[in-house]
C-alpha cells in the first residue's frame, strides 16, 4: 500500500487508483501549514505508473492522487495516440498494447513540482516514445499542470522554485516558443539556423548513418530523428549542444533530452550505460551514454544505435518534434527521402546516405 511509502528509500513504481487515496497526511512534513487550501478532489486516472522518492510522497501527502491525475490527464491530452479518448479509457487502450503511462515526480517545494512524465512508445515497432517535461503549481487549491509546449510551462518556468537561474536562462527561449526564425529559400524545404547544433558524437569524428530523417516514433509526424552506430568515436553518444539535461526513464534508462539555447531541444534514446542528469546543465559534446539497444520506455532495437531526435516550437506545431528537410545539422544539411529512413545528407557536394560513414563538423 502506498501508506508505506514513507518508509522506502527507493524509487516507487505504483498505480494511482486505490493507493494515493489511502496516502499519508503531509502535516508532518513540515513543507504544509494547515492553513495550505487541500487540492481538489479530481477524476482519478486508473492505471497510471506512479515514480517518486519517498521524500517526495512525504512531502506531497494527500495532493498526491491529484497532482499525478493533472499531470497525466495533460498527457493524454498530448499523446497522438490517446488524444480525444476519456483518461480512463485511453489508459486501458495503452495497457490493452502493453504500455505504460508514467508519471516521474523528481522534486517538490511547497505548492511546486517537477518532474517527467510519458507514454510508452509501442514494442512492435522502432520508435521514441512520447514525453514531456512538467512544471506543476497548485493554486487556490488545484494542481495546474504545465507541459513543454504549453503557456502554463512557461509561465512556470519564469517563476517556479524548483528552475534555478542558470537552468531558467537556457529554458526561456525554449519554453516561449522563441525558436530561431525560420527562411524560406526554396520549395524544396526550409534552410534553418539551428544554432551550431552538432550530431550526437565528438566533433571530428565518425559514425555511420543508419537510418535517415524519420519520424519519432518511426510511424507518425515530421521527420525529425535520425539513427546511427559504429564509427571511430567508441560508441559514445555526446550532446549536440551545451544546455540543460534531463534523463527522462530515470537513472539507468537509456533516454535523455537536452534543452538548448535558442529554442531547440534534442533527443537520444537507445543509449546503454547512460549518466544520469535532472535538469542539469552540461557543456556542448557532454557524454550522455553509449550507443544500446534501451528500451526503457517502449520501441525497439535492432542492433546498438541511437535513435537521434530533433524538437522545436515551429509555426503553431506546440513544443513537438519538428521536421529535418533543410536543417543544418553537424555541418551536413538533411533531406527527406521518397520513404522514412531514406533521406540523405549533403555537404560540400558530397550526399550522405544511409550506410554512410559521416564526420561531425563544427561548420
Amino acid at each position: 500500500m502506498l501508506s508505506k511509502l514513507s518508509v522506502r528509500t527507493v524509487v516507487a513504481a505504483l498505480a494511482v487508483t486505490g493507493l494515493l487515496a489511502a496516502a499519508p497526511s503531509a502535516a508532518g512534513s513540515g513543507r504544509h501549514s494547515a492553513a495550505t487550501p487541500v487540492a481538489a478532489p479530481q477524476a482519478s486516472t486508473s492505471g497510471v505508473t506512479v515514480r517518486m522518492p519517498a521524500t517526495v510522497a512525504d512531502r506531497l501527502g494527500t495532493d498526491r492522487e491529484a497532482l499525478i491525475d493533472a499531470v497525466s490527464t495533460d498527457v493524454l491530452s498530448r499523446s497522438h495516440d490517446a488524444k480525444g479518448i476519456a483518461p480512463k479509457a485511453a489508459v486501458s487502450k495503452l495497457a490493452a498494447e502493453g504500455r505504460k503511462v508514467v508519471v516521474d515526480v523528481r522534486t517538490v517545494s511547497r505548492d511546486w513540482a517537477r518532474g517527467v512524465a510519458y507514454v510508452e512508445a509501442p514494442r512492435t515497432q522502432h520508435g521514441e516514445p512520447e514525453g514531456w517535461l512538467y512544471i506543476a503549481h497548485r493554486k487556490d487549491g488545484r494542481w495546474v499542470a504545465g507541459l513543454e509546449g504549453d503557456r502554463e510551462f512557461a509561465d512556470q518556468v519564469a517563476k517556479s522554485p524548483l528552475v534555478g537561474k542558470a537552468e531558467r536562462q537556457t529554458m526561456t527561449a525554449y519554453a516561449q516558443r522563441k525558436a530561431t526564425p525560420q527562411k524560406q529559400t526554396s520549395s524544396v524545404g526550409i534552410l534553418a539556423n539551428t544554432n551550431g547544433l552538432l550530431l550526437p558524437w565528438m566533433p571530428d569524428y565518425y559514425m555511420t548513418l543508419t537510418g535517415g530523417a524519420h519520424s519519432s516514433d518511426g510511424s507518425t509526424g515530421y521527420w525529425s530523428s535520425l539513427d546511427f552506430s559504429g564509427g571511430n568515436a567508441s560508441g559514445r553518444v555526446r550532446s549536440s549542444r551545451e544546455g540543460t539535461a534531463t534523463s527522462m526513464c530515470g537513472a539507468g534508462g537509456g533516454w535523455t533530452r537536452v534543452i538548448h539555447p535558442g529554442g531547440f531541444s534534442t533527443d537520444y534514446y537507445h543509449m546503454w550505460n547512460a549518466t544520469y542528469y535532472n535538469g542539469t546543465s552540461i557543456a556542448r559534446s557532454a557524454l550522455l551514454g553509449n550507443i544500446g539497444t534501451d528500451t526503457c520506455a517502449g520501441g525497439s532495437a535492432t542492433g546498438a544505435h541511437v535513435h537521434w531526435s530533433l524538437r522545436t516550437y515551429d509555426a503553431n506545431y506546440v513544443g513537438q518534434y519538428t521536421w529535418l528537410n533543410g536543417r543544418t545539422i553537424g555541418g551536413w544539411t538533411w533531406w527527406n527521402g521518397s520513404g522514412q529512413y531514406t533521406g540523405c545528407a549533403t555537404r560540400s557536394g558530397v550526399t550522405a546516405c544511409p550506410g554512410t560513414a559521416i564526420y561531425n563538423r563544427t561548420s
